[in-house]
């Protein structure tokens, strides 16, 4: 993990009255925050700020009640999404929510500074500490934290955390949201709104990591690898340190230095070390590093910070993906975090069980529309499961996108993902969007120069992808030069397209074989394909399970004709909820359920789940390692 900017952004006064501190205990359920993380990575000092929380839903035109009882407060547990099952267009729309917590702090040291960690909330979030605003935050799918003044910190006593969440969407969020031409809300997936991702507490003595970036270079699949480390502490005491940083690389010590880090100051610590010989990350050998630091100061260990990471190589040449050297031809699917009963506010029980699945079919890949939970992310590293990692810039008008605010939003998205995830070996390509214009102009232009410019300033190491919508009558596009990985989202064969282009799947091959003309220096992989089945019936019939069946086969099949091709994924493992009206051009949907998923919202397998394995675990993903 790590820590996202902290925000320090203060709100109106006019909100204040929303969130008076709690003149007694019995007002709510007071607990305190626990030791305890849902993932590994990260700075130690982390508490789950878990137990009963309490959950208002207001109309958008109330004003904030002063908050001293609990009359019109419903008992809760965070994670939380507060229309999970409401499948109304006003829950797809959006509202207001406020949750609530009353805690004490699990350390009563008052020369601590303390921060609050949300993993995700969607999608406006306002946030007050004892009655006092203390930040706000826009967006969702990536963590942000937020300083908590010292003044507003009650040691010993009872305190109260409120969060105000706004989740209506505009059509300039990640992702938009909009009307239809009827009037019907819009957008790409269920707009679930809370804290859909768990909350801590986080203790800093005087100094926190910052910034923590440990990136591998390996030349080749048989070279020395070098270990790029670049740390970034800050000091939040009242006094200047000169703090010492180390760590370790498996069983290599790694010295990073000593520096003085004045009183609210930053100080970046680099370093490289070579690793002979070193045990490479890959799907058949997912090998991690125990890769700990330490902060000290006076002899004096002021933080730790836990990380496991890998070394491996991704490159593209003659437009082909290269791990470690060996040529990929990987077979994944897309994973979508939506529960029937919980909505996006799944747990780790939910994500060992979709993991569980994908290794069952015998994928190597996964890719969402946005970034995945780190529970998900570092189990991926240790089952050796690649990552397409995509920020959720999906379906953005260009009338919007124009706006150059837009553009930098977007970019900064990318930026923030790979801040937070960049450390995960089974990355191996940052998406920057999905199915923007399908003609970019030079407005998709410019974000795509301006995202892919970020994306290798931050990381280097990795190729730059972005995923499309694939129709023969696009043509090239010299605006795709900046990316170095071209994601195809192929439907042939199910939608028809815009002048029904797509509709004969057979053109599918010819198509693939005009999209490798166009980029012969670019990988080219399959990043969507699928159909829709809720029912038993005949092969020609769409929305059957046999016509799945028939689907998955023959586009499978044309992709093994492609010996060029770097990988396929199909969309999507599971089942999830898209939006009202959604029919998925199912000749008999179910509303708003997205049914393309070879598992059922219920968690039964389809047909199709069988003929996709067969055919996964039949391709051979990765090329073998040369003989030493």
């Amino acid at each position: 993990m790590t820590p996202p900017k902290i925000t320090t952004l203060l709100l109106t006064a006019a909100a204040l009255a929303a969130t008076a501190a709690p003149a007694a205990a019995q007002s709510s359920v007071v607990s305190t925050p626990t030791a305890k993380t849902l993932y590994r990575n990260g700075p130690s000092g982390r508490f789950l700020v878990g137990g009963t929380w309490l959950r208002k839903l207001t109309s958008v035109q109330s004003g904030p009640q002063r908050q001293t009882g609990t009359s019109g407060w419903t008992r809760v547990t965070v994670p939380n999404a507060w229309n999970a099952g409401d499948n109304s267009d006003a829950s797809f729309a959006g509202g207001v929510g406020w949750y609530r917590k009353d805690f004490r702090f699990p350390s009563n040291n008052r020369s601590s500074s303390w921060v609050v960690r949300f993993e995700s909330v969607n999608y406006r979030s306002k946030v007050w500490l004892n009655g006092k605003p203390v930040g706000t935050n826009r967006g969702a799918y990536l963590p942000f934290e937020i300083r908590l003044p010292r003044g507003d910190i009650k040691p010993g006593r009872v305190n109260r955390l409120v969060i105000r969440v706004d989740s209506r969407r505009l059509p300039t969020d990640f992702p938009p949201a909009g009307l239809s031409v009827t009037g019907v809300p819009t957008g790409g997936w269920w707009n679930y709104g809370g804290l859909l991702r768990e909350v801590y507490l986080r203790q800093i003595n005087d100094i926190d990591f910052n910034t923590v970036v440990v990136q591998p270079n390996l030349p080749c699949g048989t070279c020395a690898a070098t270990i790029h480390y670049r740390v970034t502490l800050r000091n939040y005491g009242g006094a200047a340190r000169r703090v010492t940083v180390r760590g370790q690389f498996g069983t290599r010590g790694v010295n990073l230095g000593t520096k003085a880090v004045g009183p609210g100051r930053f100080a970046t610590f680099t370093r490289n070390v070579r690793i002979a010989n070193p045990r490479l990350w890959s799907p058949d050998h997912p090998n991690l590093y125990n890769a700990p630091l330490t902060a000290s100061s006076g002899g004096r260990t002021l933080q730790r910070y836990t990380l496991r990471t890998g070394v491996r190589s991704i490159k593209v040449s003659g437009g082909r993906l290269f791990l470690n050297g060996r040529p990929l031809n990987f077979r994944g699917v897309a994973l979508h975090e939506d529960d029937k009963q919980k909505g996006f506010a799944i747990d780790n029980a939910d994500r060992d069980k979709e993991l569980a699945y994908v290794k069952e079919l015998g994928a190597t890949m996964i890719r969402a529309h946005y970034p995945l939970h780190p529970y998900t992310q570092e189990k991926a590293d240790e089952l050796g499961i690649m990552q397409w990692s995509e920020v959720p810039v999906y379906a953005v008008k260009t009338q919007y996108l124009k706006q150059t605010l837009v553009r930098k939003l977007a970019a900064r998205e990318l930026e923030s993902d790979i801040a937070a995830n960049g450390n995960h070996p089974s990355v191996i390509v940052w998406s920057i969007g999905n199915e923007l214009s399908s003609r970019p102009g030079p407005v998709q232009g410019d974000y795509i120069q301006r995202a892919a410019k970020a994306a290798k300033a931050l990381d280097p190491t990795r190729p730059v992808g972005y995923a499309v919508a694939g129709y023969p009558s696009v043509g090239c596009q010299p605006r795709y030069a900046p990316l170095d990985v071209i994601g195809i989202n192929d439907y042939f064969g199910w939608y028809p397209g815009p002048g029904g282009q797509i509709a004969d799947r057979t053109l599918l091959s010819d198509y693939l074989d005009q999209v490798r003309r166009c980029y012969p220096n670019k990988a080219i992989v399959v990043s969507e394909f699928g159909a829709e089945a809720n029912r038993d019936g005949p092969v020609e019939e769409k929305g059957t399970f046999a016509f799945q069946q028939d689907f998955v086969n023959y586009h499978l099949g044309i992709y093994a004709q492609k010996p060029w091709l770097s990988g396929a994924i199909y969309f999507a493992l599971q089942e999830f909820r898209v939006r009202p009206g959604w029919d998925g051009n199912n000749p008999r949907p179910d509303p708003p359920i997205h049914q393309k998923g070879l598992v059922t919202f219920d968690g039964i397998r389809k047909p199709a789940f069988f003929d996709v394995q067969r055919s996964f675990k039949a391709t051979q993903q990765l090329a073998p390692a040369p003989k030493s």
